[in-house]
């Protein structure tokens, strides 16, 4: 009688994806992790689309040349949901401002806040800096302008802007209409968990 090979475990753990991750992360091409472990292109191509299980020993030395522990490519990744009706409200000083802190409390590495302006809010007349790296703004609805010691950004619906965090500015709503943005802020400089 000869061995039946069961189908593959449509619930089986995902991991080509993070595989390739990790390879394209270190800059690494498939041909050079190819040629590292000995492994042929085409095996490794269809790993990363988790077409094939390698087996124990080659999975462990994928993670070696990789530097990625193997328990890693078998945990949930950690999601964290914030719908808006939940969101904590906070006051960063904002006058007219309903700001909500949408990514989860504790978060250190990013800090989003969305920000429902009155259409005469603003960020107070003096300039002012935030503790972080980098400032991200995006409008969703409305117009404003951002003021810094040199010069001033008029910023519409759709409009972005980049700008280092200990850069010292304000900012107004313009015009008789709310406005609706976005302030991606790395890495927080205030987790909310205090």
């Amino acid at each position: 009688m000869r061995a039946i090979h069961p189908d593959a475990d449509a619930n089986a753990t995902p991991i080509g994806a993070k595989l390739r991750a990790a390879r394209t992360s270190q800059g690494m091409s498939l041909g050079q992790l190819a040629e590292t472990t000995g492994l042929s292109k085409g095996f490794l191509s269809r790993v990363e689309r988790d077409e094939t299980s390698p087996s124990v020993s080659t999975l462990v030395q994928l993670c070696q040349v990789l530097s990625l522990p193997v328990g890693a490519l078998f945990t949930e990744p950690e999601v964290q949901k914030v719908s808006y009706a939940d969101a904590p409200r906070i006051n960063l000083g904002g006058v007219h401002a309903d700001e909500r802190l949408m990514s989860p409390r504790g978060e250190h590495r990013v800090q989003l806040l969305r920000s429902e302006l009155e259409p005469d809010a603003h960020g107070g007349s003096d300039l002012y800096t935030i503790n972080c790296e980098v400032e991200v703004l995006h409008v969703i609805d409305g117009r404003m302008t951002v003021r810094f010691a040199d010069r001033s950004i008029s910023l519409s619906a759709g409009d972005a802007l980049t700008f280092p965090g200990r850069e010292p500015h304000t900012w107004r709503v313009d015009g008789d209409k709310p406005a609706t943005v976005v302030w991606i802020i790395v890495p927080a400089p205030w987790s909310g968990s205090a």
